[in-house]
Parts: structure tokens; sequence; C-alpha cells
């Protein structure tokens, strides 16, 4: 090849507009910043490793910090920089990849521990023309485990004129005995604003044309990586020629047009399952792939609901129009309902992975999602049932005299009066007593129990210290010394016991209430799991108790009263 053919080669993209200088760094501001501060205090570390996704500048910024401690300036004078200047035939040969004292290495292909000593036996010999000897070991997470050990005491102790920068994607990899010898910086996602900036300088260099919307197609597809963005921006610039259009883009990225996938969602929010069904088969048809189509949803519920919990998103510079306007319109689906749809959705993720045709997997999981749509709310379900038990607002609640923690009362520090259990499980609830509450119902049985005095037997297996916690408790709440008399025999029936026949029958009466009866026939096989009781206010102020069935029918009695 001629030295003309060769200055005329095209360079891609994401080669050609590389940083040549920590200002270019994209997202990175805390990374510049702690560089920055140890150039100029001269605290520079013997070994950085440098993590995150795929295309952010982990190498770029490896290069960059070996320009940085090489730089010697125009005049061949100057020292450790965070400004190299460019000029310097150290700053020129690093750019070019071509610097003797800059070892560069995929960890990918020399993965062994000879490879490692190889690379180690240089460590004690002096740079040839740079300040120091850079080793940049890229995807350093694929080294075996004898290459990291082998690496070990040369990384904890290297001569001062070796500097060691590791970059890697999988930094849970890495050994900790590494990542404690190095200094650790994670660099960021890009933002799709910061994207679209980078995209659009690039674009005002290049000479072309491209739409706004196009752009951001291209900066969506990147996800927060910078070489995979210019990548797809390249080749929309190849397939439009010269030209990138929004409708070029998507025929590029397989990705359905986003009105049409917004009135796709509007139809599933409706329950129109024809309607979905034809947008859906339009989609695809045009060219649409099934797992876009899928993910475009989960984007839009995702939108909706952060909409809808925060408000003022509406208004923020990532939003196109057309995602307000959808916004606009949907605003009125309830954050349940999205939160069901993103649930489905989600789970549609795996199965459309595994499906032998994936339009049909789709298919059937926005038939679920739009019959579920369409089904009634507990609360409409809760009414009907109402009407066919033939209750009404007059239908007293169900109430109940068990003691419960709800009716625990404020309970003064000292000079305490218990003249019952109930009113012992009173205090241990109210002073927060957990375990020695769990003890006295499970492990003690009561045959007396008076102010200042019990009679108890206790089981095999109470914890021995028991008594004396109980006894060190009493007299702290009541300011007496109680008298505990112990009957060493088998226990007999604990509070526990007692509690959990009091719930048994409770639920025999709560099975009798015409509600319940109604949604017991209703729902085959259904049965009461447990009872919570609350005390609630009604319209004529009367403590009642609240009971719960299990799902889908939990919804708050008193609601409708």
């Amino acid at each position: 090849m001629t030295q003309e053919n060769e200055n005329h080669q095209y360079v891609a993209l994401a080669r050609k507009y590389r940083p040549q200088k920590f200002e270019d760094l994209l997202g990175q501001d805390a990374l510049v910043q702690t560089l920055t501060n140890a150039i100029q205090n001269n605290r520079l570390h013997h070994a950085y490793i440098l993590t995150g996704i795929r295309g952010v500048g982990k190498t770029t910024t490896a290069r960059l910090i070996a320009r940085a401690i090489n730089c010697i300036g125009p005049d061949g004078k100057g020292g450790p920089t965070i400004h190299p200047c460019g000029e310097c035939e150290n700053c020129k040969a690093i750019a070019a990849d071509r610097h003797i004292d800059v070892i560069e290495l995929d960890a990918a292909s020399k993965t062994g521990v000879d490879d490692m000593r190889e690379i180690l036996d240089g460590v004690r010999y002096k740079p040839t023309n740079a300040r120091y000897k850079v080793y940049i070991i890229d995807e350093v997470h694929m080294l075996s485990k004898s290459a990291f050990n082998a690496l070990l005491k040369t990384l904890e102790e290297p001569p001062a004129h070796v500097k060691f920068i590791f970059a890697t994607t999988e930094i849970r990899k890495v050994p900790v005995t590494i990542l404690s010898r190095c200094q650790r910086f994670d660099l960021q996602r890009l933002s799709i604003e910061t994207l679209m900036t980078l995209f659009n300088k690039i674009v005002k260099a290049e000479n072309i044309e491209a739409e706004e919307e196009a752009l951001q197609m291209v900066a969506r597809a990147a996800d927060g990586s910078a070489r995979d963005g210019l990548s797809m921006l390249d080749q929309a610039i190849v397939l439009g020629n010269g030209n990138i259009k929004a409708d070029t883009v998507k025929n590029m990225l397989g990705l359905a047009d986003r009105q049409q996938t917004m009135v796709l969602y509007e139809k599933l929010l409706a329950g129109d399952i024809s309607a979905v069904m034809e947008n859906l088969q339009a989609m695809y048809t045009n060219g649409s792939v099934p797992t876009v189509i899928l993910q475009d949803l989960i984007d839009i519920t995702h939108l909706l609901a952060k909409v809808k919990i925060v408000p003022a998103f509406i208004n923020d510079a990532s939003l196109s129009e057309n995602d307000r306007e959808m916004c606009k319109k949907m605003c009125d689906a309830p954050i349940n309902i999205l939160s069901k749809i993103w649930q489905m959705l989600i789970k549609g993720l795996s199965e459309i992975q595994y499906a032998a045709v994936q339009i049909d997997a789709l298919e059937m999981i926005l038939m679920r999602i739009a019959y579920s749509a369409s089904l009634p709310s507990p609360s409409d379900l809760l009414k009907e049932l109402k009407k066919k038990s033939g209750l009404n607002k007059n239908t007293p609640a169900v109430t109940s005299e068990i003691m419960t923690p709800s009716e625990v009362s404020d309970v003064e520090d000292s000079g305490v009066i218990i003249e019952t259990t109930a009113e012992l499980l009173k205090l241990l609830t109210a002073k927060k007593q957990p375990l020695l509450l769990f003890a006295v119902k499970n492990d003690l049985s009561f045959k007396e129990f008076a102010d200042g005095r019990m009679h108890i037997s206790v089981s095999e297996k109470a914890d021995k210290n028991l008594i004396a916690n109980l006894r060190n408790f009493l007299k702290k709440e009541t300011g007496k010394n109680w008298q505990i008399d112990i009957d060493y025999e088998p226990l007999g029936e604990t509070l526990a016991m007692l509690e959990a026949k009091e719930l048994d029958k409770d639920k025999k009466n709560i099975s009798e209430y015409p509600l319940v009866k109604a949604i017991l026939s209703e729902f085959n096989g259904a049965k009461i799991e447990t009872i919570i009781r609350k005390n609630i206010e009604d319209a004529e102020n009367e403590s009642e108790t609240e009971f719960v069935v299990p799902e889908p029918v939990n919804e708050i009695y008193e609601e409708e009263n």
C-alpha cells in the first residue's frame, strides 16, 4: 500500500474522535479531578485499575495517564502535567502506540503465568526514554490465578520508575488482593444527553446532515457506551449515504416507530386485544424486531410510572415532545396497573428469548396483559360479592375481644399494676421485649397470676435465664419484687396455645360472616390464613376489627363503610 493510500485510508469515528486530552473525556469528572490533584500535588499512585462497561474510555484513559506522567513539554523540560502537550516525542509515540517504555497488552491473549513472568522481568530495568515505565493491561480479569499471584509482590512494591494501569469490564473477577494494591476508578455510563452532545459535535465536524430523532435513537441504543454509539453512527452514515434520517436508523436497528409503540401501549391499557394484535402485526410486517418492541414497551411503562410519581419529570430535557404528549395522554393510568404491566413485561423478556417463534411469544405476552387490564379490581370484585351476599352498609363488622399489640396503651415507667397475663403481654409489647414476650407465651404455662405473684410451669427447652430476666423486667417496670413459684412438672397449656385456639374460633366465626362466606364460596379452595386486627373508626366512631383474606380479594372492609 502506498503512502498516499495510507493517508487517505478511512478511520472509524470511534478511533478518529478518541479523546486526546483529559478535557475530552465525557462524563468522568470525578476521575479527571482526582488525577488532576494527584499530578499537581505529586501524589501519583503506583497502580490504577479502571472499570466500567465497554466503550466508556478505560483504555483511552490509561493512555492519557501514560502521556500525562511522561510528557516533557515542547522544550523538553516539562514535568508531569494534566495537560500533555501532544508535541514532544513521548506524547507522539504514546499516542501512536509505539513508545518503548509504555507496554500495552491484552490479558485475553496473554493469560498464563509465563506471560506475566516475561513482563515482570523487564520491571527492574529503568525506562529508556520516558520518565516512567508504564504497563497497561487490558481485560485484566482474564489473567489466570497463577498469573495474578505472580503479579502480587511486584504490584505491592514496584520500583519507583514503574506504573501499572489495569482495565476491566468484570471488576468482580479481579482478586481482592489485586484490588487492595490499586487505586480504583469506576467509569460511568454516558447519559443520553452526553452522547447527543458528542454526536452533534461529530456530525457538524463531518459536515453531515442528521435528524435529531435519529441521533436520539442511536444514543438510546448505545446504552451508555460512546464506542458503541459511534460505531452505530458510522453505520447510519454509510447506510444513509451521508444523510442520517430517523427512518434509516429505525430500519438499521430494527426499531419500531415510537408513535406506533405508543398507540400499541394505549390499546394495551384499554384492554382492546383485537386492536393490539392488529397493530403488532403491522409493526412486525414493517420490520420491527419483537424483542425491541418489548423493550420499548418496558421503557414506556417506566416513563409513565416515573412521571406519575415525579410529575416534574415531564419537563425533563431528555424527553421528546412525543413522549411528553404520551405522558399527558396516559397520565390517568393507576400506578398499581403500571406496576402489574411492568412485572408481566419483564417476565416476558425471558419467555421471548427461549421461544421458537419470537413474534408468537410476544403476542401471547400482550394477550395476557390486555386481558388482565380488563379484569375487575379487588375493590370491584368485593362490591360484587357484597351484592351477591345481600350485604349493605348497615351490616355490622366482625368484632373480637382478643388482646392484640395494636390495643396496647401507654404504660407508666413505674408503679404499674399487672393483674392478668394479658396485661403482662401488653407491657412486654409496649416495652419492645420481643424475645422475652416469645418465651413467656411459648415456654411458660400459668396456674395462678396476681399482682406481685405468679405460679408457673417452665418448659425444659426454656432459656436458663428466663425466670431471672422476667423477674428483673417486672422489678424495673412495677417497682416490686415478684414472687415466682415454679412447678417442675410437664408444661401445661401455654398462652400461645390459648391464642391459637382463640384464633381458630375467630376464623370459624368470621367464615360465617355473609361477606366472607360469599368469598369462600366464590373462590373454590380459598381459606382464611390469618386475621389482622386493627382499631379503626367508622362513621359512628365505633371501634371495629378488620379482617384480611388472601389475594386477590384483600381490600380493607372499612373502605366501603
